[in-house]
């Protein structure tokens, strides 16, 4: 560990460090237009099919609780919760990862 520590120490006391940086060009980013449609297209495809497939998931894992508790399994009660959430977090996932992906995309433009 200490030689991560003393190999970051000379680098922070170095006076020539920026030099590093100023080898990168000023490049702007973007998306060629040839690509930016397509993409878009399934990013969009996959998102929905996600979602549309969380909330099978969560109405299947209702209807497991529903037929658990009234014919007393508690097997399948408990496994229709664990569905219910795992439906949730999956939602929240692609609800998050979406979000992401849109602001780095529009960071680039």
């Amino acid at each position: 560990m200490s030689q991560i520590l003393a190999a970051l120490n000379t680098v922070a006391v170095d006076p020539h460090w920026h030099t590093l940086a100023d080898a990168v060009p000023d490049v702007t980013p973007e998306m060629p237009k040839d690509v930016d449609k397509p993409v878009q297209s399934l990013l969009n495809w996959t998102a929905g099919l996600g979602l549309a497939a969380a909330v099978l998931g969560g109405l299947l894992g209702w209807a497991a609780v529903a037929v658990g508790h009234n014919s007393e399994r508690a097997a399948l009660a408990a496994r229709g919760k664990q569905a219910i959430l795992w439906s949730l977090f999956g939602a929240g996932g692609i609800g998050v990862t979406a979000a992401l992906v849109t602001t780095f995309y529009n960071m680039g433009k």
